[in-house]
């Protein structure tokens, strides 16, 4: 069972309007969800649940925007994994991949709300993954923005947070001095890293991040969950046989909406093209100005490409067909070739991917 309430109404710039985050108890963990207020039956009962996961170093809130372009589409919660956002770390430290997956069982579990259409970024897309091939009874679909499926090696930008995961830096890290940046400066790096073009961010998401950079580093165990969770992802990124992600990938068989930016800093397009070929039914949409986080630079256009993978998604948990639907309309086709060829598709492309 679990054990809800409300911990606050979620702030203006970086929320949504009428939502709340609650806290929810699971086995091991408290987990912070954001989503609808209660008015009436849970989340707009008449839509189909949609559950939306953050990738290393997000929290929620990462998903405002898409949501909002969602509501009318699902039931939207959002979910802070374990020690990230408002949620404590998990009762028994276990911040790897397979960690992350067992939180967010335990909660689509303990409210009942599965199967779900399911999003992830980054992190979150290998956590999104791994519970499909898992726990197919769980999930309707498969929404994955830049997610951090096995590429080895690593583009060039991404090796800094990779360092996270090498004994002994996060400790050299910390005692190092901060050479004068302010939290300001930080957190103007950080955006710098996971957007494409940092001065499209908005002033009020600007000082969400920053308001949210200031309290996380007041934290004690911020650093110890980034670094747990990090290593999590480089161990995940080594595992073979049936614990692979890729060859989790493979045993998907719900549609699955992948989403790429030619600009992405930390997960490089040229994976898009292994993504396409393993799951079974799979479509891109390559954003060309997109970073790392489509869903709060590009939320109309990812949105768009949702409503028409939802609209061929059966309402109930999906045979393993294996078919594949023909090419989305209304958008133009993204090429999967490389990043180079695709460079001229100026608002993105979808396309149904087949073998």
């Amino acid at each position: 069972m679990s054990a809800e309430q409300q911990v606050e109404p979620m702030a203006e710039g970086g929320t949504r309007a009428g939502a709340e985050i609650r806290t929810v108890e699971i086995p091991g963990a408290v987990l912070a969800v954001s989503g609808p207020v209660e008015t009436g039956p849970r989340g707009g009962a008449q839509l189909p649940p949609a559950l939306f996961v953050h990738g290393l170093g997000g929290a929620s809130d990462n998903w405002t925007e898409l949501m909002d372009e969602l509501s009318d589409l699902v039931a939207g919660e959002a979910v802070d994994l374990p020690g990230f956002g408002r949620s404590a770390p998990p009762a028994d430290g276990n911040l790897s991949l397979s960690g992350h997956v067992r939180a967010v069982i335990g909660y689509l579990e303990a409210s009942g709300r599965g199967p779900v259409h399911l999003f992830g970024n980054s992190l979150g897309g290998a956590v999104a993954v791994r519970l499909a091939a898992l726990r197919p009874d769980l999930v309707l679909s498969l929404t994955l923005i830049s997610p951090a499926l096995p590429e080895l090696p690593p583009q060039r930008t991404a090796w800094p947070t990779g360092l996270l995961a090498v004994p002994g830096v996060p400790a050299l890290m910390r005692r190092m001095p901060a050479n004068g940046r302010s939290v300001e400066d930080a957190t103007e790096g950080l955006l710098r890293l996971v957007y494409g073009d940092v001065a499209s961010v908005s002033e009020a998401r600007r000082a969400a991040a920053v308001a949210e950079y200031r309290r996380r580093t007041g934290l004690p165990y911020a650093m110890q969950v980034l670094v747990g969770s990090a290593r999590g992802i480089v161990s995940a990124y080594t595992e073979r046989g049936e614990q692979s992600l890729w060859r989790q990938a493979e045993q998907v068989r719900v549609p699955v909406l992948l989403v790429y930016g030619l600009k992405d800093k930390l997960v490089s397009y040229r994976s898009a093209r292994r993504a396409c070929a393993a799951f079974v039914d799979a479509r891109l949409l390559v954003l060309p100005e997109s970073g790392h986080v489509a869903m709060m630079e590009f939320p109309a256009q990812v949105a768009r490409a949702v409503r028409e993978l939802l609209a061929q998604v059966p309402p109930g948990p999906a045979a393993a067909t294996g078919e594949r639907a023909g090419l989305l309309d209304g958008v133009a086709v993204g090429d999967v070739a490389g990043a180079g060829e695709a460079d001229g598709a100026a608002d993105g492309g979808v396309e149904n991917v087949g073998s």
